[in-house]
């Protein structure tokens, strides 16, 4: 009993750890002798979860729009709390254990009962809320992309107050005192306290998880620079006590303060790992990479496929190994690059690091430029990366379009396009770095996926599940018939065929002879995480968190089988 995919959740409460995983599994450890004690599941992704502070339940929020309430320590199901329109962040009890608040990407915060009977269902954010933190039985604050943190009225269903950060956070903890302590995109902690707020340098990246200790005196940040830092809290300003480099396994998003002071994190492993700030050791006993694929290509007839463990395959042997989680593969000059959490441009054959970067690296592009190789690579911190690739990879430029993520390039016609997860597109001139076009919003909700649709133009795919094509004289969109968010597409070389796939394993084909999707289709239980056209096969592959490659065949291909056949 462990996990399969990456651990986003940790929670701990007295004799229990808990790991919320994107293999959709919700596992309750001992937390002494780190061994499964009972597992349930949700439909999708499970992001987050939560002890109920008597130690009686457990709450967990998914990718399936659904928070759901476990008993203990059986994990049976309890109540589920619906209503979100889109991926639920965080759900966590009351101090009292009466209410759950949730919040979600759909950027409306909901309070429910204990018995899974909703209360009040609150807007105001303008941006994915990504984190809540309850004040006292009857109040919460809420932290979001927008900038803001909000505090909410659980029993009026209101919002009492506005703080402006003036940067994005992705998470707030509430001391016993009632300070706010948020972290910002900046490596920031925001101190707030019913005036100004007050930021202490914290981290050389953002701040993705900030946890405050049962005890109130503790807390513990992780950030993308790679760092785990301890703070002591008791005083007015938090004070740094101890810090260390994270392993590679380990995934700055997820950690708990255990009952001894040691710190469980989550992993891109099978199980959560451990840090003890009294000894500054790490622990990842038993964290091993499982076997979730996130980018795939075809090169010289060769299906080459990466993913949590690092590890190159090559039509599904060993082929190499990184040793960290990767999200790209990018050909170009006879080579292959890779790069991920790290923030290191690989070798992905030799594991070679030739650059390094202070965060994470999220896709690549490769293209010509006077005739030379080229590849732009997109940063978790909104960079676009410009390298001149040869015998070395030689930095040309750094673009900085966005302060968000750069989740997809794509490159034609002598443009680079790239899409934010700010929501943003943008087309820049790659031989002066000169953005040619912007248009802010373009999808209504985070835009996963991009491809050049041969030179007549770029496509982008998203949460809103909405197909939009950028081509030289239009921009039409299409509504996709995929239940869950976009993850990934790819076009054919011709540009008439364009694949995409979600995070719920489905895959659909849209022509655009026709305008029209054909049948959806699901064909793997995990996500579908990566697409590529196989000029080998004629046809699209499609990677899975699984690690599972299938074919996808157009139409053209199903028919002349059938009349081989």
């Amino acid at each position: 009993m462990h996990h399969s995919g990456p651990i986003a959740g940790v929670a701990a409460q007295g004799p229990w750890v808990a790991t919320a995983g994107y293999d959709n599994r919700l596992i309750l450890w001992d937390a002494v002798t780190r061994l499964p004690v009972a597992r349930s599941t949700h439909d999708h992704l499970v992001n987050a979860c939560d002890f109920s502070h008597d130690g009686r339940y457990l709450v967990s929020a998914s990718s399936d729009y659904s928070a759901r309430i476990w008993s203990l320590p059986d994990l049976r199901l309890i109540a589920v709390l619906t209503g979100h329109d889109d991926d639920v962040d965080m759900a966590r009890f009351s101090p009292d254990d009466s209410l759950v608040a949730t919040c979600a990407l759909d950027r409306v915060v909901r309070v429910f009962g204990a018995d899974g009977v909703l209360r009040h269902a609150m807007q105001g954010h303008t941006g994915n809320i990504l984190s809540l933190a309850w004040l006292d039985d009857h109040r919460f604050v809420t932290s979001s992309v927008d900038g803001t943190l909000r505090t909410w009225h659980a029993d009026k269903g209101m919002c009492l107050g506005v703080d402006d950060l003036g940067m994005r956070s992705d998470c707030v903890e509430i001391t016993r005192d009632g300070r706010i302590m948020a972290g910002d995109d900046l490596g920031r902690i925001a101190v707030v306290q019913g005036g100004t707020p007050i930021f202490v340098a914290g981290h050389q990246a953002g701040i993705k998880k900030l946890v405050i200790a049962r005890d109130g005196q503790r807390m513990v940040t992780l950030g993308y620079d790679r760092m785990l830092a301890v703070w002591d809290v008791t005083a007015a300003i938090p004070r740094m006590v101890a810090r260390s480099e994270i392993p590679p396994q380990v995934w700055a998003r997820a950690a708990a303060v255990c009952p001894d002071g040691r710190i469980a994190v989550g992993s891109f492993g099978t199980t959560f790992g451990l840090f003890d700030p009294q000894t500054a050791l790490w622990d990842m006993e038993g964290v091993s990479a499982g076997p979730a694929i996130n980018a795939i290509i075809e090169q010289a007839g060769t299906i080459l496929t990466i993913g949590d463990a690092g590890a190159l395959q090559a039509d599904g042997a060993f082929a190499g190994n990184v040793g960290s989680l990767c999200n790209f593969l990018c050909a170009a000059q006879g080579r292959v690059l890779t790069g991920g959490h790290l923030g290191e441009i690989c070798d992905a054959a030799s594991g070679a690091v030739l650059y390094r970067h202070h965060a994470p690296l999220n896709c690549a592009t490769s293209f010509a430029m006077g005739g030379t190789p080229h590849v732009a690579i997109g940063a978790y911190t909104g960079e676009i990366l410009l390298f001149e690739v040869g015998s070395d990879l030689t930095l040309v430029r750094v673009i900085h379009p966005y302060a968000h993520a750069v989740k997809s390039l794509a490159s034609a016609g002598g443009l680079l396009f790239s899409v934010c997860a700010n929501t943003d597109i943008a087309w820049h001139d790659p031989a002066t770095g000169t953005e040619i076009r912007r248009l802010a919003h373009a999808h209504t909700r985070i835009a996963n996926a991009a491809c050049a649709l041969a030179d007549e133009g770029f496509a982008s795919v998203g949460r809103d599940r909405m197909l939009r094509l950028w081509l030289n004289d239009c921009a039409p969109a299409f509504r996709t018939p995929h239940p869950n968010s976009v993850k990934c597409m790819a076009a054919s070389p011709c540009g008439r065929w364009i694949a995409s796939g979600s995070y719920g394993g489905t895959v659909a084909l849209f022509d655009r002879a026709t305008r029209s999707f054909l049948p959806m289709r699901r064909i793997s239980k995990a996500g579908i995480s990566a697409l590529c056209w196989s000029e080998t096969g004629g046809c699209f592959l499609a990677a899975s968190y699984a690690g599972e490659v299938m074919p996808l065949p157009i139409p053209e291909t199903l028919l002349a089988q059938r009349a081989a056949a």
